[in-house]
């Protein structure tokens, strides 16, 4: 993403941190984003989360129904990425 300015996005991001509940998410996310997105999105934070856990692309594909394409991209995002999923799965384990 040679010409890709993230900087583009910090009025979405910052509206993101104000989120103080789980409802106020969901209330959000359900006026932001299709229900489509918001599949698209929980499937691929159920990939990083299995993927975190050791899990093979086959079994996360059966449990998720992750495309491999899908599985490959998340997989590549946790190795090579910025560390969001990481840094997430971790302030969630935390909790748990």
């Amino acid at each position: 993403m040679a010409n890709f300015d993230i900087s583009k996005f910090d009025n979405l991001f910052h509206s993101v941190i104000k989120l103080e509940t789980l409802d106020d998410a969901r209330k959000f996310f359900e006026d932001i984003c299709t229900i489509r997105e918001m599949q698209d999105l929980a499937q691929r934070m159920d990939v990083a989360r299995l993927l975190s856990q050791g899990k093979v692309y086959s079994e996360i594909a059966k449990i998720t129904g992750a495309s491999s394409a899908t599985i490959s991209l998340v997989n590549k995002c946790l190795m090579y990425g910025s560390d969001g999923y990481k840094e997430i799965l971790e302030r969630i384990k935390e909790e748990d």
